[in-house]
């Protein structure tokens, strides 16, 4: 089987190295450099908490593969399940966070609730004023920097052509086959996967399938390198956007922020987003309810990336609903990181066997179809 990839983020370079581990013959194409789009802009977050419910199946399936990323591609991706904990400042994110865990827990996942007494003991220096936490200790996070060069380059290994910096200029379908014509070249496969993030609505469109999908921009920063103690991502259980913060500290011991800024609108063309300097201030603020020491420290870079959104916050995922041979994976609306390594081992089992042991129906691109039609009825 011949499968060409388009786009060469973690989504596109996971489902390269899985299809060729899988047998298939693979090209990925990517527009600029593997990585150096979305993925990179990443926190770097792998978590499964707050995460919809029917993403938890591929969550789990994607953590084990976390587990296994360094064996797995040869090289250590900075994989550490460090846990992940959320912070309570108010009634209502107790409640929130509550009923969450009620509600997760028959989907396998597992939240401890900390008191303050519990959060001051094991995690000092964090949220001095929280009246509660959850905690999942066998989340944690990823370099984004590293996990899809490693996941092309052992594609590569495998067989897989891996082209950079090959503009597309058309995509059709003849007969039974898909060509895609580049600046490097033209390439056909009987089969396409479209992996191209924020730019996934305007191949799918080109198959007749519209996906109400936004291209935004979110801010992230990073600060000097301090003594390092804080081992968990941190995040927090609010209503309130302004506060919807978070960070981590990697082992050089710089802490990674971002949250609580507005994701802003970034034009595909040419699908560059930066970090807005005037906006740091109420950033740090939120952050600092989290780590109130951050306040006295340096921030050495502030960027910005291209993500894409869809209206409902669930990928589109699946075979598509028009066209045989084409499959999307893409619109992971900003927390797509931890999922990445089991997207594409299930778009991989998808393509090649014809089923997917995780469910991935309500991701099926089917879905804003189904709403049109349901509407237009009314």
């Amino acid at each position: 089987m011949d499968v060409i990839v388009l786009g060469g983020g973690l989504m596109g370079s996971a489902s390269a190295y899985f299809l060729a581990r899988r047998g298939a013959r693979v090209s990925l194409i990517e527009r600029n450099l593997v990585g150096s789009g979305a993925t990179v802009a990443s926190f770097g977050n792998i978590r499964r908490t707050g995460r919809h419910l029917a993403q938890l199946p591929l969550a789990h399936r994607s953590l084990s593969l976390w587990g296994e990323a360094d064996k797995m591609l040869g090289r250590d991706v900075e994989f550490r399940a460090t846990g992940h904990i959320r912070l309570i400042f108010d009634e209502d994110g107790l409640a929130d966070m509550r009923a969450y865990a009620e509600a997760a827990r028959p989907w396998g996942l597992e939240l401890e609730e900390l008191t303050p007494r519990e959060i001051r003991a094991r995690f000092p220096g964090l949220g001095p004023d929280a009246i509660a936490a959850s905690l999942s200790p066998y989340d944690g996070s990823g370099n984004p920097r590293l996990i899809a060069p490693a996941f092309a380059e052992a594609a590569r290994k495998l067989g897989a052509e891996i082209i950079e910096d090959a503009e597309v200029e058309t995509i059709r379908r003849t007969g039974s086959s898909f060509l895609v014509t580049t600046s490097k070249g033209t390439f056909a496969a009987e089969c396409l996967l479209n992996t191209a993030g924020a730019w996934g609505a305007r191949i799918a469109a080109q198959f007749g399938e519209a996906v109400p999908l936004d291209a935004r921009g979110p801010q992230m920063g990073v600060t000097e390198p301090l003594p390092h103690r804080i081992l968990p991502v941190v995040g927090i259980w609010t209503r309130d956007k302004n506060y919807g913060a978070y960070l981590r500290q990697v082992e050089r011991g710089n802490i990674v922020f971002g949250g609580a800024a507005e994701r802003v609108s970034v034009d595909l063309d040419p699908g560059h987003a930066a970090a807005d300097p005037m906006r740091l201030p109420a950033q740090l603020r939120a952050v600092a309810r989290l780590l109130p020491s951050i306040a006295q420290v340096a921030i050495i870079r502030t960027w910005s990336g291209c993500e894409g959104y869809v209206r409902d916050m669930l990928p589109v995922m699946g075979r598509s609903g028009t066209t045989p041979g084409l499959f999307h994976a893409f619109g992971f609306s900003g927390h797509g990181f931890q999922l990445g390594p089991g997207a594409g081992d299930a778009m991989a089992e998808l393509i090649t066997t014809g089923r997917c042991e995780t469910p991935l129906d309500d991701f099926s691109i089917d879905r804003f179809h189904r709403v049109s039609a349901n509407q237009s009825k009314k």
